[in-house]
């Protein structure tokens, strides 16, 4: 089958969209389907009429209340995705998570470094390797931290319970790499950078943690919020990020038709913390970023990740992070 990449306007696509997918999927006798179904989706019933084997909950945290309002109104929705399984489909849920509760049934697989049907132990990181183990079977991936470890596990469950041979997945999933803007590291002689899309309050606490057990050093946050979105988030986001690292500098996201300056004092309200400056120009920002880090730091730049672009108004300017930290390191 020849390989395929699509950019869609969203993560779940329209309903018309996915069955015209799902249709080409059929035709190229593709066997399984893997989709992330975002509470949108679920909501506006772009999913409707379809039917899965497995549905996974890693996490609620607050997100996307712009749209839902409420937190209970984000919680159904994702409910949602639970009710359709097909007859003989099982639910994989993280037990960690405070509103598992919500999601297990008598099908449910549920996994966690506390308890579960898969239990994580013997966890660490070295040299840019996590290694843990599950039921006995240990792992070794490229990815780092543990929010990775449970998004991998999901994996780890879904081909167990699909058959696929032990030694077969080790030996993938130790090749495994992050996707663009995903925990993307930039070294440059001792400095490290990082690049990833953290833009929730959750998000941001669990990057800075993972990079927190293997930094030697300081860490360097550069974050911004994105303008017409929740904001309430806002300075959530910041105290999180002055809380764990050593300076922040806030900065602009996409604030389309907002004030970035406007979103910087959002952030700011109320935060209880001294350890950071505003720079509203996200590349000298950037660039502030580089020239305060020493040996052994480390520099996150959160927010915005794969994105080549930022969001001005209507208008999608050429910006890259990873691009301006590559050309200024």
């Amino acid at each position: 089958m020849d390989s395929k990449i699509r950019d869609l306007d969203n993560t779940t696509p329209d309903i018309l969209e996915i069955y015209e997918l799902l249709l080409e999927c059929a035709n190229k006798e593709v066997e399984h389907v893997v989709m992330e179904v975002s509470s949108h989706a679920l909501d506006m019933r772009r999913v409707e009429g379809l039917e899965y084997d497995y549905a996974v909950f890693t996490n609620l945290t607050q997100d996307h209340l712009d749209y839902h309002k409420t937190f209970d109104n984000y919680l159904e929705a994702k409910q949602k995705l639970f009710k359709m399984l097909r007859k003989g489909g099982k639910s994989i849920v993280n037990i960690d998570d405070k509103y598992s509760s919500f999601f297990i049934d008598d099908n449910t697989l549920t996994y966690g470094f506390d308890s579960g049907t898969y239990q994580i132990t013997n966890y660490h990181i070295k040299n840019h390797i996590t290694h843990f183990s599950v039921n006995n079977d240990e792992y070794n991936i490229k990815l780092l931290g543990k929010h990775n470890v449970y998004n991998m596990l999901n994996v780890i469950i879904v081909l167990k319970e699909e058959g696929l041979e032990l030694e077969m997945m080790k030996k993938v999933i130790e090749e495994l790499v992050s996707p663009p803007g995903r925990m993307d590291i930039i070294h440059h002689q001792d400095k490290l950078a990082i690049v990833d899309y953290a833009h929730t309050p959750d998000a941001v606490l669990k990057i800075i943690n993972a990079v927190r057990e293997f930094a030697q050093d300081k860490i360097i946050t550069i974050i911004g919020c994105g303008g017409n979105r929740d904001k309430t988030k806002r300075p959530l986001m910041a105290q999180v990020a002055t809380e764990l690292s050593d300076y922040v500098i806030l900065t602009s996201d996409n604030p389309r038709f907002e004030d970035a300056d406007e979103i910087i004092c959002d952030m700011v309200n109320g935060l209880d913390n001294n350890n950071y400056e505003i720079e509203s120009n996200r590349e000298k920002a950037i660039k502030k970023g580089i020239q305060k880090i020493n040996n052994n730091d480390i520099l996150l730049v959160l927010g915005k990740g794969h994105e080549t672009y930022q969001i001005i108004k209507d208008k999608k300017i050429d910006f890259d992070d990873k691009k301006i930290i590559l050309d200024n390191l």
